[in-house]
């Protein structure tokens, strides 16, 4: 019988293990402390310069997210790029922390005593001699020069220089030990430091890591020295900017080797500003945990065949840069996977092969059971807010967003009223239109769940009004009367729905039905433009039949009718126009129908605020002038194109179309009042009876408002402050109550102005680092503006001498850009765009990876022909059932299941919840077969090597 050590097993286990041992330690090392805040580290490489007896440290590159260099002149900084490393350098690098000294934890207050313990580290280790410690310890401490300042020596030095130029050095050492104190640095920032306006690309939590690196020649081996200092310390003049220093690398050599050197300092630099490795630096115990972070790095890299790319050229900063959350999770212990190069077996999925995000709407459509529990949770999420959603409205940027939404907001009633008082035989007309907008926005801008919400009426709603009125009309009821009743019915079922979280059915809203809603209405206010532009060439039609050679033939005279004595005593020959036609005379002559040539001025002033405002609002991505003055001009490019075209037409002095605002605070219609009686004038079954199209008009309130905040409340816009999808239709029930007492138009959540005030309120960071594209950071959500703009439309009818001046084909261009502005972004309309393009020119969609291109053209079809479908309804009277139509956009999506793949429809759309959670369950139970096997497999591997081991045993 044989005893056996089973304690030698474990040796055993090392063979089944597939992760590295580097992988292995940045796992515990980023496991640990989750919620460090690791601080942007701001770069700065210095190289050891020398011109005579002048001896400094010249700043010849630095780093927030891209490489800047200094360029050959020396005169100024290069464009930022992406920093290209030659894979020897990285490799150089490694040993270079490898055999180099490694100091963590430093405790440090000035440069010199943390270069005194650096060096007397290396002596102690054995790595330099006593009597190296004066001349290292002078190079390390001579003044450092930066870009801000002028420079003093003839050009840049190179780092190349050799020879002569070396042996000058070693004697100047000496020279300047004789003569000059050890000490040439200084001891505080400099005033061109503390006024360097390049601190505000760089965020306030920043901290500083220096590399220096030159060549000696009282050296026969490279000094190599990495520092992590415990405490953040400005250390007077050595970095560029008054950031406190973190981190230093030196490298000091032999000469010969200055292009080498540079090429390991570029290599640590671009290291540091690395989110992974910076995490590695501020978390690394030891040596070891470094190389680690290095070699990480290197199994990221991704090599450039020499033969293929020419390393002189720069790269361009991505328009976004990649997260390294990826890389991160790959070590965290909750997850499992692997890293790009790391061979054997499984591992997580690669970039191409990882599924979209799942679609969720988030835990405020969470289905409570409670009465009223989902209204209780969105008051209760949104009470904390409160105060905040008035104090941040403060900003300039509320200013331009006010502005541009009271413009749109405004127009909106005036045409709405217009088409309501044709419709409803002035029942309701522009006064109520204008009175109801303010009322109902201003209301709900203060107490609902998303004031961000504008409200504003719709199309559907003025159909139903308007068959509403006929059928009131040609069956003798009050027309008024069966509206309040109808308003006060909506409301309560709207109170039905809220009491019993039915807002839970937008869940069941995939991507399918919200872009092909928010796609319609903004093909509505496109369309609605471009018509009511075009009516401008019906009211003002082109002279085509004027001909310049023969205007001497041209007049016209107004004719006196048959005589009276009344008409002989008026001379006709010398009566105007309207005078003529007034008194009951005719005009004849040639150029009697000549019209001015209005319509051309009116196609300038709608096509030039579009095309102005378009132009103005890319203008914070142009190269010209300073970032804050391009962002102002971006923030108010719609107000500066109204501004600009009002002007021109005032200077032109013509008679467009204006803008025209009722003066008197007065119902539109004289018989009726600002109150509606609820009894009186319609027979008791009227009341009851209601309740039937008070149905419709419920589902219409219900799907148009829900669909519009769900669009609003998109996680791209990167709001902060939740939703309130009950308690948004508990105001808009209750206003819907208030407006039909008041005989006002009822107002629901207006898809495209919402867009439109979602995208004047983005904020984006002031701070971002050269190269790098401003980061959206979320939307300025506050109370503010919407409460402002309907106030400013209530007292409209006050401003009427100002707004006068507004033409109407600047609003037009107003309404296109909302239009084409809210298409932006949305799938369906990138999809459509891609029938007309060669399979080589389309652009690299992340769905066109995954689904074949006959598929996504299908799923585009089926989109395109719901869309025509909607199209149609909208302009019949068959209108009234649009809000039907959007359910049925529901259905159409549950029968895609039948015909498209889950694989494809997670690409395309979004997976249906109970499709979501059943792909979940499946991929579950895939992975937990996969575990299982692998435990099968490594417990065969390790019965099979302990069987082994056990033979070799018992022969022994």
């Amino acid at each position: 019988t044989t005893t056996i050590d089973f304690s030698s097993c474990s040796m055993i286990l090392v063979f089944v293990s597939i992760v590295s041992p580097a992988a292995e330690r940045l796992r515990y090392i980023l496991g640990d402390d989750d919620d460090l805040h690791t601080p942007t580290l701001f770069t700065e490489m210095d190289t050891l310069q020398h011109d005579g007896d002048e001896l400094e440290w010249k700043e010849s590159a630095r780093w927030v997210k891209f490489e800047e260099k200094v360029e050959e002149g020396g005169e100024r900084w290069s464009k930022p790029h992406v920093s290209t490393l030659s894979l020897h350098s990285l490799f150089e690098l490694r040993t270079c922390l490898q055999t180099g000294a490694v100091l963590l934890d430093l405790e440090g207050y000035s440069l010199p005593q943390i270069v005194d313990d650096v060096i007397e580290k290396q002596i102690e280790d054995g790595m330099i001699g006593l009597e190296m410690r004066d001349k290292i310890s002078f190079v390390l401490l001579r003044k450092h020069r930066h870009q801000t300042k002028k420079p003093i020596h003839r050009s840049l030095a190179d780092m190349g220089k050799s020879g002569s130029s070396a042996r000058e050095y070693s004697d100047s050492c000496l020279h300047f030990l004789s003569h000059r104190s050890m000490n040439d640095i200084a001891d505080a920032p400099s005033t061109d430091q503390l006024k360097n306006k390049f601190m505000k690309k760089i965020p306030r939590d920043a901290e500083a890591s220096n590399v220096l690196v030159g060549e000696v020649d009282f050296l026969d081996k490279p000094f190599v020295a990495f520092v992590r200092l415990s405490q953040a310390t400005t250390l007077g003049g050595l970095t560029e900017v008054p950031v406190p220093t973190r981190f230093l690398f030196i490298l000091l050599g032999p000469p010969g080797k200055a292009k080498s050197y540079n090429e390991i300092g570029r290599a640590i630099a671009t290291l540091m500003v690395d989110d992974l490795f910076s995490d590695v630096a501020y978390r690394a115990r030891d040596r070891e945990d470094l190389i680690a972070g290095i070699d990480e790095f290197l199994d990221e890299v991704i090599v450039l065949p020499p033969g293929e790319w020419d390393p002189k050229i720069r790269i361009e900063p991505p328009k976004k840069v990649p997260s390294a959350d990826k890389r991160k999770s790959v070590f965290s212990l909750n997850e499992l996977g692997q890293m790009n190069g790391t061979a054997g077996g499984g591992g997580g999925l690669s970039d191409d092969e990882e599924m979209p995000v799942p679609h969720e709407l988030g835990e405020e459509l969470a289905f409570t059971g409670r009465f009223c529990g989902g209204l209780y949770l969105d008051i209760k999420r949104k009470l904390p807010w409160l105060a905040s959603d008035f104090y941040e409205g403060f900003h300039i940027q509320s200013i331009s967003a006010v502005l541009f939404i009271y413009l749109g907001c405004i127009t909106n009633a005036i045409t709405f009223g217009g088409l309501l008082g044709d419709a409803t035989d002035n029942y309701q007309g522009v006064m109520e239109s204008f009175l109801g907008t303010s009322l109902a926005g201003t209301v709900f801008c203060l107490f609902s769940g998303q004031p961000l919400i504008i409200l504003s009426s719709t199309g559907p709603i003025l159909i139903f009004e308007k068959l509403l009125f006929e059928f009131s009309k040609s069956n003798g009821i009050d027309y008024m009367e069966l509206r309040l009743w109808i308003g006060l019915h909506s409301c309560i079922q709207c109170f039905f729905l809220v009491a019993t979280d039915a807002s839970y059915i937008i869940k069941y809203m995939t991507r399918f039905t919200e872009e092909g809603f928010s796609s319609l209405i903004s093909f509505i206010f496109i369309s609605d433009a471009i018509k009511k532009m075009i009516g401008a060439f019906k009211y003002y039609p082109i002279n085509t039949d004027f001909k310049p050679d023969y205007i001497t033939a041209y007049k016209c005279e107004c004719m006196a009718p048959e005589p009276s004595e009344f008409i002989l005593a008026l001379d006709w020959t010398q009566l105007s126009k309207k005078e003529c036609v007034k008194y009951g005379g005719s005009l004849v002559g040639k150029s009697c129908k000549y019209v001015p040539d209005l319509a051309l001025m009116s196609f300038i002033l709608f096509f030039g605020t579009y095309s102005m405002t378009v132009s103005l609002k890319k203008f914070k991505f142009s190269r010209y002038f300073p970032t804050k003055l391009r962002k102002l001009i971006s923030d108010f490019s719609i107000f500066m194109s109204i501004m600009t075209f009002v002007g021109l037409d005032m200077f032109m002095g013509l008679k467009t179309p204006k803008l025209i605002v009722p003066t008197e605070f007065k119902p539109t219609r004289s018989d009726r009042g600002w109150v509606v009686l609820p009894f009186g004038k319609n027979p008791w079954w009227v009341y009851l009876a209601s309740f039937v199209p008070a149905l419709l008009v419920t589902i219409l309130i219900f799907m148009d408002q829900q669909i519009s905040a769900v669009i609003v409340n998109r996680k791209e816009n990167k709001l902060k402050k939740g939703c309130g999808y009950h308690l948004d239709l508990l105001w808009v029930g209750v206003l819907m109550a208030v407006c039909s007492f008041m005989g006002l138009p009822w107002y629901v959540a207006a898809t495209v102005i919402s867009i439109a005030h979602i995208d004047s309120l983005k904020m984006e960071s002031e701070s971002s680092a050269p190269g790098e594209q401003p980061q959206f950071l979320g939307v300025r959500e506050q109370r503010l503006t919407g409460i402002l703009v309907f106030v400013l439309t209530g007292v409209s009818i006050f401003l009427a001498p100002i707004l006068q001046f507004i033409p109407m084909p600047v609003l037009y261009g107003v309404f296109l850009y909302m239009g084409v502005a809210s298409l932006s972004g949305i799938q369906f309309w990138d999809r459509i765009k891609l029938y007309m393009m060669p399979s080589k020119h389309q652009p690299d969609f992340a769905y066109l990876r995954h689904v074949p291109l006959r598929r996504v053209h299908l799923f585009t079809l089926v989109q395109i022909m719901c869309l025509v479908v909607l199209w149609v309804l909208k302009s019949t009277f068959l209108a009234i059932i649009f809000p039907v139509m959007i359910l049925g956009l529901m259905v159409v999506r549950k029968m895609l299941d039948m015909v498209f793949s889950q694989h494809d429809l997670a690409w395309l759309d979004d997976l249906l919840p109970e499709k979501e959670k059943k792909t979940k369950d499946d991929e579950k139970k895939k992975k937990t077969k996969k575990k299982c096997k692998v435990v099968d497999d490594s417990e065969d591997e390790v019965g099979v090597a302990l069987e082994w081991w056990l033979r070799v045993v018992c022969v022994s």
